[in-house]
């Protein structure tokens, strides 16, 4: 959050000082239309022109002859892109209240998938440490036969004390 308001503070700045009590449109050009940056922007009333990269690619060629890509040359073509074609850019909409909700969701399940994933290989690899002949494999397991090696008892627990 520092780094999105040191970017809102630096675009008051070049804003100018006598233009406080008027509201300044800020035209952003970005070669993405999601994220925490593009949220940020949209959030604070900035109009945020999403820009393909492979089009902002092919104006750079147009526009430069060693095709060298740097970050500061690439800031150049989006700014020249935004001012001087911006008619033919498409700007970022901003997403309803439902349609956040749904990122939420579905952003918490792939976390979730995630976490049952490190888990099961945690699980797998301290059962492959502490038991190796029960994990050799073999030509004729199953997902069914893997399991039925280990005896069907039932495990004492040590009484504390």
């Amino acid at each position: 959050m520092a780094g999105i308001a040191r970017l809102h503070a630096i675009l008051g700045e070049l804003a100018g000082q006598d233009v406080e009590d008027e509201h300044v449109e800020v035209l952003v050009g970005i070669e993405t239309d999601r994220g925490p940056w593009v949220t940020a922007l949209v959030a604070a009333g900035d109009q945020v022109v999403a820009v393909n990269p492979l089009q902002a690619a092919r104006y750079r060629e147009r526009h430069t002859v060693s095709g060298a890509k740097s970050d500061t040359g690439d800031a150049h073509v989006l700014a020249d892109m935004v001012r001087t074609d911006a008619h033919q850019l498409r700007p970022v909409a901003s997403d309803s209240a439902q349609a956040e909700a749904v990122k939420v969701v579905a952003r918490t399940h792939k976390t979730l998938i995630w976490e049952r994933t490190r888990h099961t290989q945690r699980l797998r690899h301290a059962l492959r440490e502490d038991f190796p002949p029960r994990f050799r494999p073999s030509r004729t397991w199953t997902r069914r036969t893997r399991w039925s090696c280990w005896p069907r008892r039932r495990i004492r627990r040590r009484r504390p004390g």
